[in-house]
């Protein structure tokens, strides 16, 4: 049974910068695509960003490109979310998932989830 942590989360002004991390343990975690996702209070959870297995392919949601990063490092079994500029409107739980079916823009896809980190952008 996969596990994911994700930490990394804090409060931060607008137009700083933030790195969260997701640590895999319990499977080979190559095997898995790795999303990120947010949930923002009284809203449901939104994709925010995918990397397959490799980290050979990623994608981006329209509200993040540009400004975040996924990568990956399959030795030490972390995905990470690197967030620059960020905007007040980027307050949100965020997730770290993982599938072993591809990746998806769907929050249904995903099988695995971290517990969730806030993550506040205000000054």
């Amino acid at each position: 049974q996969l596990q994911l942590v994700e930490s990394g989360g804090g409060l931060v002004q607008p137009g700083g910068s933030l790195r969260l991390s997701c640590a895999a343990s319990g499977g080979t975690f190559s095997n898995y695509a790795a999303g990120w996702f947010r949930q923002a209070p009284g809203k449901e959870r939104l994709f925010v960003a995918f990397s397959m297995t490799n980290g050979g392919a990623t994608d981006y949601a329209d509200a993040v490109k540009d400004r975040f990063t996924i990568s990956r490092d399959n030795d030490k079994n972390t995905v990470n979310l690197q967030m620059n500029h960020l905007k007040p409107e980027d307050t949100a739980v965020y997730y770290c998932a993982a599938s072993a079916r591809g990746v998806s823009y769907s929050v249904r896809a995903y099988e695995y989830w971290g517990q969730g980190i806030q993550v506040t952008v205000s000054s």
